[in-house]
């Protein structure tokens, strides 16, 4: 390989190296902040396609996702300002908040809980199992 061909070669992976790095920080910033409440880390958001997909890319890192979808005679659409209260097996909550678009993200520890989330006056509940092993996701549509 000629000298010129192999500076053009460490010029690529240098290049791309730090194209990929630049690509992995912007999804990163489409990312809605952490949040924490006692032990409960979370996030929502979902607003945008670019943080619809950084959420997407980040839901197997959590053991509890949430979507929020209103159903309409033109089709579904996705739904925010859902208030959100999750309690343990022995009825305390451990959060309690309010989703900042359709996608509710929480990494719960091992165990039962129970969900509850309204809208327009309409609420749902679900009860979920969240383990090492398994975890939760959950879709709750209103009909609109």
């Amino acid at each position: 390989m000629k000298k010129s061909e192999a500076l053009l070669l460490q010029l690529i992976v240098v290049l791309g190296a730090t194209l990929s790095g630049e690509i992995a920080v912007a999804a990163d910033e489409s990312l809605p902040p952490t949040q924490r409440a006692g032990e409960v880390t979370y996030l929502s958001g979902g607003i945008g396609i670019d943080q619809a997909r950084a959420i997407k890319d980040v839901m197997r890192d959590y053991s509890l996702v949430l979507t929020f979808v209103g159903t309409t005679q033109n089709g579904n659409e996705y739904l925010s300002d859902v208030p959100v209260t999750i309690a343990d097996v022995n009825g305390n909550t451990v959060l309690d908040t309010k989703s900042d678009g359709p996608f509710m993200l929480a990494s719960l520890p091992k165990g039962r809980y129970t969900i509850t989330a309204s809208y327009k006056g309409k609420t749902e509940q679900r009860t979920v199992n969240i383990s090492t092993s398994q975890h939760a996701r959950q879709v709750f549509t209103w009909v609109m």
